[in-house]
């Protein structure tokens, strides 16, 4: 675990900036410290590194915070367009470089702006913006928040976070007693009235990001302890089974 002051010296991101990130759901801490300070683990830091890529193609920490919070936002296809967009943008700064070289060496007499054309840079982002939003679920998602706040957003991981705390009090029982799969279905139906319709298939495709042991592994099993995500995961595969039988 790294704390917020060496997370900061570690990427150059202030500790003000940090702070933001979190009390607008973009980068959660992993924890905190007993006196309240911000941990962050490698999970975290990864998640910072997708937030940081994107910031350095320009896009908006909004667009950011809706992309990576997707339920089908694709952690590997991203970072192939990401490269993509940095060698498109690598191209442009490399045709601006040789337009003033060229003018500073007097070669450049006439008028050449093509340097300065972004269309190509431009439609790709565009592009890829639209495949990470082209999905009924993520237009739902879009619309239910468009108005949120951070006190929002901060109420709504408060109470999200809270299903999993209550996962983490049942795991004795078992991912297939009732129990826990009550607690599936209030999750899916919390889902569903915050956020987009949660169907079985998508329910179910999440599970996989809860046990996957990345930053949503690591936040769930912060908030209930230690094997929850897998608790839940495992739950929710079977509550998904169960009514496709």
């Amino acid at each position: 675990m790294m704390t917020v002051n060496e997370v900061s010296r570690l990427t150059g991101v202030s500790i003000r900036a940090l702070q933001y990130y979190d009390r607008i759901g973009l980068l959660r801490p992993a924890g905190r410290t007993e006196a309240g300070y911000r941990l962050y683990d490698d999970a975290a830091l990864e998640t910072l590194q997708q937030i940081l890529l994107f910031r350095e193609l320009q896009f908006p920490l909004k667009e950011i915070r809706e992309i990576i919070t997707s339920p089908d936002f694709d952690r590997t296809k991203a970072l192939k367009q990401q490269i993509r967009l940095l060698t498109l943008r690598k191209e442009h700064l490399e045709n601006l470089i040789t337009l003033a070289e060229n003018i500073e060496a007097g070669g450049k007499k006439t008028m050449d702006f093509k340097a300065f054309d972004t269309g190509k840079l431009d439609e790709y982002a565009r592009q890829a913006k639209a495949e990470w939003g082209n999905t009924d679920a993520y237009r739902e998602y879009e619309e239910k928040t468009k108005n949120w706040k951070t006190d929002d957003y901060n109420a709504f991981a408060k109470d999200f976070m809270q299903i999993f705390a209550e996962f983490g009090e049942i795991k004795d029982l078992g991912p297939d007693s009732p129990e826990a799969q009550v607690q599936v279905k209030k999750l899916q139906e919390y889902i569903t009235g915050h956020m987009y319709h949660c169907t079985d298939e998508i329910l179910k495709g999440l599970s996989y990001l809860y046990d996957g042991g990345g930053e949503f592994s690591a936040n769930i099993d912060a908030a209930g302890g230690k094997g929850t995500g897998e608790f839940a995961a495992k739950a929710i595969r079977i509550y998904c089974a169960g009514k496709n039988e």
